[in-house]
């Protein structure tokens, strides 16, 4: 099989960090990309660095039979339609989360895209980060033993200083605070604890600071969530602070503990409970995407269409499962009760 050919639908600065990506990634190269606006090749070879076929219209880029990955960039209420018409042309997925803003609408496109049989990337990409991969070869080594407690919060004020602000305060736009960010926290919570879970109950607040009132949906939420086998966990997404990037990690077991990139277990012989010890690794710390571990996340996309394998950590089951919580979460916002997930079936 020769290099996997890549088509980016969207051009802002997402796509920019897709292409840059790919550019690194063995087997792949992006060769097209679809924008509203007509773009001239010669001007996006000279900005991108890479020679690159330019679509208006998306249908078209759709029909390119040169194309095998289809990569999803654009604003968050365009992926469900965007995502079906791609799996229905035969196009593996390189899907920027959230999958959809609405239940209904990620329904209709995890059944379009099983029934294609096309692989498919949600950029749940902090499952491929350094530090995501210390804690689960800790956890898989069984160094905390059994986690009954967890909480991992997201804190990244998204305010007018933020290139997405101007379209992302808007409730048909940004969804809610989980949909629009805080759902990676979520998801490395769900990685550390993957048992199913029961119930969820969430809560909602807002900043009074007039820099975060354009927000039309709360823009702070705590969710609590019950596990099927009684455990617990806690995931608050907060991008109204004022503060540095922020991405806590707390998880307590049977063995032992980790926060953040410090843990104590019982398992190593000679540790102090008197003092963390420390696990040094480039810790999850920026919400620029330029930053974030794409490479190795679409690495492994290309290298399991090529072998025929499943899409390791970030598949779509495991991401839908994920989006399943945070439409939990914030159903049980916008009606004031716990939301049990067998409402969402």
């Amino acid at each position: 099989m020769g290099d996997l050919n890549v088509g980016i639908v969207g051009l802002g600065w997402v796509a920019g960090a897709h292409i840059e990506t790919f550019k690194n990634v063995e087997g792949a190269n992006v060769t097209a990309v679809c924008s509203r606006r007509m773009h001239d090749p010669a001007a996006l070879e000279r900005g991108y660095g890479v020679p690159l076929k330019a679509y208006s219209e998306y249908e078209q880029m759709l029909a390119d039979d040169t194309i095998d990955i289809v990569s999803i960039c654009t604003p968050h209420p365009f992926h469900p339609e965007q995502a079906i018409a791609a799996a229905k042309a035969g196009k593996h997925l390189v899907l920027e989360k959230p999958i959809a803003l609405t239940f209904e609408d990620a329904r209709r496109t995890k059944a379009a895209i099983d029934e294609s049989g096309v692989k498919t990337c949600v950029c749940f990409e902090l499952r491929f980060s350094a530090h995501f991969s210390l804690i689960r070869a800790v956890l898989e080594q069984g160094l905390l033993g059994d986690i009954h407690y967890g909480e991992v919060d997201y804190y990244h004020g998204i305010g007018p200083w933020y290139g997405q602000f101007g379209w992302n305060v808007k409730k048909d736009m940004g969804g809610s605070s989980l949909l629009t960010a805080g759902c990676h926290a979520l998801d490395g919570l769900l990685m550390a604890m993957p048992d199913p879970v029961e119930e969820v109950t969430s809560y909602a607040t807002t900043s009074k600071s007039p820099t975060f009132a354009p927000y039309e949906y709360p823009t702070t939420t705590t969710s609590i969530l019950r596990f099927a086998n009684g455990k617990v966990g806690k995931c608050a997404s907060v991008i109204d602070c004022f503060q540095p990037y922020y991405f806590h990690i707390h998880l307590v077991g049977s063995e032992g503990s980790l926060l953040d990139n410090k843990f104590y277990s019982e398992q190593l012989p000679g540790m102090t409970k008197q003092r963390w010890s420390t696990l040094e690794t480039s810790l999850v710390d920026s919400g620029d995407v330029s930053d974030h571990p794409y490479q190795p996340q679409f690495q492994a996309l290309v290298d399991a269409i090529r072998k025929g394998t499943p899409m390791p950590h970030t598949d779509l089951e495991t991401a839908y499962e994920t989006h399943r919580v945070a439409y939990a979460a914030d159903l049980s916002v916008a009606e004031g009760r716990p939301v049990k997930l067998s409402e969402l079936q």
